[in-house]
């Protein structure tokens, strides 16, 4: 009896490879909540873009910055994912990459000057007026933005929109009206200052900030037990109150979006939160320990998971030692 053969399934088959992964970048739960034209921060971006050359999504780890520009860009150009692009800042990320630079061939013959995102973006939206093109900069404050943009800077302004520059190659170039811009940034990054700089009267800024009623709009979609939940949020308004002194201790509410049950509310503070209220309060060596008391007193058993118990106190000169070591 000749045996059937093998069916051979790859992880884009099963819907977990790549193309799963970058189909909507940053939400990719195919249960994930869709928003509509009439969502707050929605109607403010789309009232800011028509009176600004961006829009730049700022707050601290957790408040869904990727998330709400991903679907501004939804909404903005029609589920049309050929008219947005995605690009990550990072401090090697350089005019070459994002306006335009010399690439190797692969044949090793030589170089070939070539568009970057940027240019791209620019000339796909000029030969499309009657639509609009989005693009989204995550981690802008990660680069040095001066220097990224180079001569486009000035002609992301509103009121200069249009108009032809020269590009360092000799090339001319132009930032077309229906090039929208969405960006985020962590407020606490080293490069703010310079994004100030350079966005600050181009750009528009909006805050997003740890959001108790999110936070209880998760609670409820998990149907988290009441117990639990009222425990979580007296830890979420108390870690969010000594923000207010210690910024690096800002929780945002992302970080329970997946929160349904004890063991997966101690798997947050065991491979998320731990890490980051360890470094936040480095030099506070009693604050984390109230921390530590008040995220255990959110469990009714009063016991602690062996890695809770085991989390290391951050010592004052700055290091962590122990098993919550960095």
């Amino acid at each position: 009896m000749t045996p059937e053969p093998i069916r051979v399934l790859t992880a884009d088959d099963l819907g977990i490879g790549v193309a799963a992964a970058t189909a909507g970048h940053a939400s990719n739960r195919p249960d994930e909540p869709e928003i509509g034209t009439d969502d707050p921060v929605v109607v403010e971006t789309l009232w800011l873009l028509e009176k600004f050359g961006g829009v730049i999504y700022t707050g601290p780890p957790g408040t869904g910055k990727t998330w709400i520009a991903s679907k501004v860009a939804k909404i903005v150009t029609d589920d049309d994912a050929s008219r947005v692009r995605y690009v990550q800042f990072h401090p090697s990320y350089q005019y070459e990459d994002f306006m335009q630079g010399f690439r190797p061939l692969q044949n090793g013959s030589g170089f070939k000057l070539q568009d970057g995102h940027f240019l791209e973006m620019c000339k796909k939206a000029s030969d499309d007026p009657d639509n609009n093109y989005v693009l989204v900069i995550d981690e802008l404050s990660r680069g040095d933005a001066g220097r990224i943009f180079g001569e486009a800077l000035t002609y992301l302004e509103k009121s200069k929109r249009g108009l032809p520059f020269r590009l360092a190659s000799g090339q001319e170039g132009c930032v077309p009206k229906n090039l929208l811009i969405l960006a985020t940034m962590n407020p606490l990054d080293r490069g703010v200052d310079e994004v100030d700089a350079a966005f600050g009267r181009r750009f528009a800024q909006v805050l997003m900030e740890p959001d108790r009623d999110k936070l209880q709009e998760f609670m409820d979609i998990n149907e988290l037990s009441a117990p639990l939940a009222e425990g979580l949020l007296r830890f979420f308004d108390f870690i969010n109150k000594r923000a207010r002194s210690n910024p690096h201790a800002a929780v945002g509410h992302v970080f329970f979006r997946d929160v349904d049950g004890e063991k997966s509310l101690r798997a947050v503070w065991n491979y998320q939160l731990r890490f980051l209220l360890e470094k936040a309060f480095r030099l506070d060596p009693q604050g984390y320990r109230e921390i530590q008391g008040r995220w255990q007193a959110i469990f009714p058993s009063g016991q602690n998971s062996s890695n809770e118990e085991s989390a290391t106190e951050p010592s004052p000169s700055g290091t962590e030692t122990g098993s919550g070591q960095e």
